[in-house]
């Protein structure tokens, strides 16, 4: 009996289904790249004898397990009507090719409970991510209730031993936590209304012996920002099944008859290169997918974002002092954060009056716009639109616009609420505030803060609404840059509570986290990086003490953990000394030299032992590269063990050089440097051999804890 199969394939990726008549496709393969053509030969039932105590019919993980028929693992769809039709089972699919062995909708239909489930795949050659999606669609005559539906299940194959996913909590985001994968169900579920800063909607599983430069390890990624769940099941033939998808509050998936549900997003990927050839990967999809103004990325600019500065306490004359104070730094793009609108002199009011506060700025924000302009910097502007406080004019007029459940007490966070965006009078308002100050002013930025968590999430009527304002949110963002595309748009959500693929399809860069502790944010940048490119990835030099830890590290440490990323500061700059801010300057003047190699190419990320963290920025061919070396805490050594680069090319030598801002003090006497890095830092550098570097590493420095040695390795 002849069996059909379709195969989609990326650049060192493949997935292989099998499409048995009258069922959904099963399984068969998702893994390292196949040759064209290549099968499995056989169906799978015929490869598999019935164990004792089985039913009679082998049912094998397909693109769509579905209850009450067979399968007994979790189902990708559950859902009836009235009690009715709670089991599915799909008796036809039809594949419909969008682009022949890269993207194809299955298209497959239950007669019997009457919906078709139409799943989008493509795998891309360029990245070797799969995006994928589901759409049910309501064939009945009579409503039907969803209750889960994965946007896309997942095979793992058996020797998967690990699970990588991130937690944390407000200013301690992206924590890693390592997990072994067992015949218990792995899973984890967020109901906070967005992406959240304690469950990431996304992780890596491990294959045994998989490092950060090799290995095989698979990665997923639920694009969305409200609710969601993922989990990977043990199945009994040793594999596993993983799934994703938005969580859906009850009656929330109820489609009418004719309506239709379409998921999130899955954006997944394998890799045979560890980590680091999984991150490439999901950093190219996710580059393709950034809508830029005037389609291209142009050299992020360097910010300064007066929070920290001021917190409320903003007013015309100290702000401008602020701003000349940024533009003698080097600052390219000046941010008014909280406080400069109508009232708002506290977290306690104001939230909805999106108009400038007739005290603090009596003439508008026209002057201060204007000699920010006149300084040679671009104006950015803090916005909430989300939000509302109770005491607010907005509130005071339009109390039903905050979403509300009747009959239960509205809960404040931070002392507001959340407006019902989906309400097309609540949106209309908004879009018309905010695009007046826009079309009034040249404000080339809104940072889009978004500060607490949703509850009592009830729309009209009663019904939940956390599914609608997440797409309202979208809508939203793309009316106000549809109506002024030059402007870029930052997700903040109380740091990293909404970074997710999602968002970025609308947004440009994301504020990491609230906390801006240099030593805090070496692990929350490194967390990030695993699934996010660093030229979005919004990191600022702050105080010492750091205002969210009480910490101080020096200026270069601060620094030299911002210089990756999209590079700001976040500090009065009018109360630094003359030192400070020339050592600040400096840094900035390195930012604007490198910025266009570190925010182009791969990431290379690891652990040199000893305190030691690294991370290296450059084209995959290896032939520019910048090494940023952190030393986390102090050693245990007496002798600093070389860092291996094993991105090098073995065949070529690279003129080593090290990178110092202009000004730094350089070390002296034999306890502090070496005739090699005395070397390391003249301006011709040193030649080394590649595979010495990438097998037997490049000599470190011994230097104390928090600081960084930076790196230029050319390829001769």
């Amino acid at each position: 009996m002849s069996t059909d199969y379709l195969s989609l394939h990326g650049r060192s990726s493949s997935l292989v289904l099998e499409l048995p008549r009258g069922e959904a496709p099963l399984w068969r393969y998702w893994g390292p790249r196949l040759p064209d053509g290549a099968t499995p030969g056989t169906a799978l039932r015929d490869t598999r004898p019935l164990p004792s105590f089985n039913l009679d019919f082998d049912q094998p993980l397909s693109v769509a397990p579905t209850f009450g028929v067979g399968w007994f693992g979790q189902s990708a769809l559950l859902a009836h009507r009235t009690g009715r039709d709670f089991a599915q089972a799909f008796t036809r699919c039809e594949v419909d090719w969008q682009q022949p062995g890269r993207a194809v909708v299955l298209r497959l239909t239950d007669d019997v409970a009457q919906l078709r489930l139409d799943l989008h795949l493509r795998l891309d050659e360029a990245s070797d991510v799969l995006v994928a999606h589901s759409e049910l669609s309501n064939l009945g005559s009579s409503d039907l209730d969803v209750q889960w539906l994965a946007a896309f299940t997942l095979p793992l194959p058996g020797r998967c031993d690990q699970v990588r996913s991130y937690a944390g909590q407000h200013m301690q985001e992206f924590l890693l936590q390592v997990q072994p994968l067992a015949r218990s169900t792995w899973r984890r579920e967020s109901r906070r209304g967005r992406t959240s800063h304690d469950c990431f909607p996304g992780a890596v599983v491990t294959t045994p012996g998989a490092t950060d430069d090799a290995g095989l390890v698979f990665g997923a990624h639920l694009a969305w920002s409200g609710n969601h769940q993922q989990s990977i099941e043990f199945l009994h033939d040793a594999q596993f099944q993983w799934q994703l998808g938005e969580w859906l509050a009850p009656g929330e998936g109820r489609l009418a008859p004719g309506a239709s549900l379409t998921t999130p997003e899955v954006v997944a990927s394998c890799s045979t290169g560890g980590l680091n050839g999984l991150a490439a990967n999901f950093h190219a999809e996710l580059r393709a997918r950034l809508n830029w103004p005037d389609g291209a990325m142009r050299p992020r600019p360097v910010h300064l974002n007066t929070w920290e500065g001021f917190y409320f306490d903003v007013h015309p004359e100290p702000v401008m002092a602020l701003a000349t104070a940024a533009a003698a730094l080097g600052v390219e793009r000046f941010v008014l954060d909280d406080g400069w609108f109508h009232g708002r002199h506290h977290d306690r009011a104001a939230l909805g009056d999106w108009w400038p506060d007739e005290g603090k700025f009596p003439q508008g924000l026209g002057a201060l716009i204007a000699h920010v302009n006149g300084l040679g910097m671009e104006f950015g502007l803090w916005v909430e639109p989300e939000m509302v406080n109770p005491d607010s004019e907005l509130f005071r007029a339009h109390p039903d616009w905050a979403l509300q459940l009747d009959g239960r007490p509205l809960i404040t966070a931070r002392n507001q609420l959340v407006l019902d965006i989906s309400r097309p009078e609540a949106a209309d308002y908004l879009f018309d505030k905010i695009s007046a100050l826009l079309a009034a002013h040249p404000i080339g930025y809104l940072k889009w803060d978004h500060n607490r968590d949703l509850t009592t999430a009830g729309l009209p009527g009663g019904l939940p609404g956390y599914r609608a304002q997440v797409l309202a949110v979208y809508a939203l963002m793309d009316r106000l840059r549809r109506a002024h595309p030059g402007v870029e748009i930052e997700s903040c959500s109380g740091g990293g509570g909404r970074i997710d693929f999602a968002v970025l399809r609308h947004t440009h860069r994301v504020w990491t986290s609230d906390c801006i502790d240099a030593l805090s944010r070496l692990d929350i940048q490194r967390g990030f990086l695993q699934f996010f490119p660093p030229e979005i990835m919004g990191a600022h030099v702050g105080t010492a003490p750091a205002h969210t830890t009480g910490r101080s590290q020096s200026m270069a440490f601060r620094a030299a953990v911002a210089l990756p990323g999209h590079l700001g500061v976040e500090l009065d700059a009018r109360h630094l000394g003359e030192a400070e801010a020339a050592e600040l300057r400096a840094w900035i003047a390195l930012y604007k030299q490198l910025r266009e190699r570190l925010h182009q190419g791969q990431v290379w990320q690891g652990q040199g032992g000893d305190g030691i963290v690294w991370q290296v920025h450059g084209e995959a061919d290896a032939s520019e590269l910048l090494l940023l070396a952190y030393r986390a805490a102090p050693s245990s050594l007496r002798y600093a063990p070389p860092l291996c680069l094993p991105m090098l090319d073995g065949a070529a030598r690279y003129r080593v050089t090290q990178l110092l801002p202009e000004g730094s003090k350089l070390p002296s006497g034999r306890h502090e440097t070496t005739p090699l890095h005395d070397a390391l830092r003249s301006p011709e550098g040193l030649v080394l051999d590649g595979a010495w570097l990438a097998q037997a590493g490049l000599p470190m420095p011994r230097v104390q804890a928090e600081t960084a040695f930076i790196v230029r390795l050319q390829k001769l």
